[in-house]
C-alpha cells in the first residue's frame, strides 16, 4: 500500500486555500494531468461531488465523501483507468501563524488488474510531485 503524505504552509488564510484547492481546475498544475473538471450532474464542491482528473496514463473520478470548509475535505477514486484501490484522501487545512498548514493525505494500492506493484512503484513516484506541484500552484496564486 502507497501511503503519501505531503505538508506544507501557504501564506494565506484557510478560507481561500480550501476554495482554490476545491476547484479541480487547479488540479491541472500537476505535470501529468491535463484536464479536470466537476463531473456531469455535479455543480460544485460538497458530499456527493464528483470530480474527473485526466492525465498522461490516468483517468479517475473522484467523489468527495466529507466536506467541512475551511478546515478538510476528503475524497475517494471511485473509478479509474488503470485501476487504484483507494482507501483513503484528504486535505486537511488548519490555521498557523502566517497562514495555512495544509495536509495532504492519501492511500491506495494497485490490484494486479491494475498492474499491481510495478503501478504502485510508479505512482509512488510521481504522485508525491503532482502533489507538490499542485501546492506550488496555490502558493503562487494566492501569495
Amino acid at each position: 500500500m502507497a501511503n503519501l503524505v505531503i505538508e506544507r504552509v501557504i501564506a494565506a488564510p484557510p478560507e481561500t486555500v480550501f476554495a482554490w484547492l476545491t476547484e479541480p481546475t487547479n488540479l491541472t498544475a500537476a505535470p501529468l494531468a491535463v484536464r479536470a473538471r466537476w463531473a456531469a450532474g455535479t455543480d460544485g464542491p460538497g458530499v456527493g461531488a464528483v470530480r474527473e482528473v485526466f492525465a498522461v496514463g490516468l483517468w479517475a473520478r473522484e467523489e468527495i465523501i466529507a466536506f467541512d470548509p475551511p478546515h478538510r475535505y476528503d475524497y475517494r477514486i471511485t473509478k479509474s483507468i488503470p485501476a487504484i484501490d483507494h482507501q483513503d484522501g484528504s486535505v486537511t487545512l488548519t490555521p498557523v501563524d502566517g497562514g495555512t498548514h495544509v495536509r495532504w493525505v492519501s492511500e491506495y494500492t494497485h490490484p494486479a488488474s491494475g498492474g499491481g506493484a510495478v503501478m504502485e512503484a510508479l505512482t509512488s513516484r510521481l504522485l508525491p510531485g503532482s502533489f507538490e506541484a499542485i501546492l506550488d500552484a496555490c502558493t503562487e496564486s494566492l501569495t
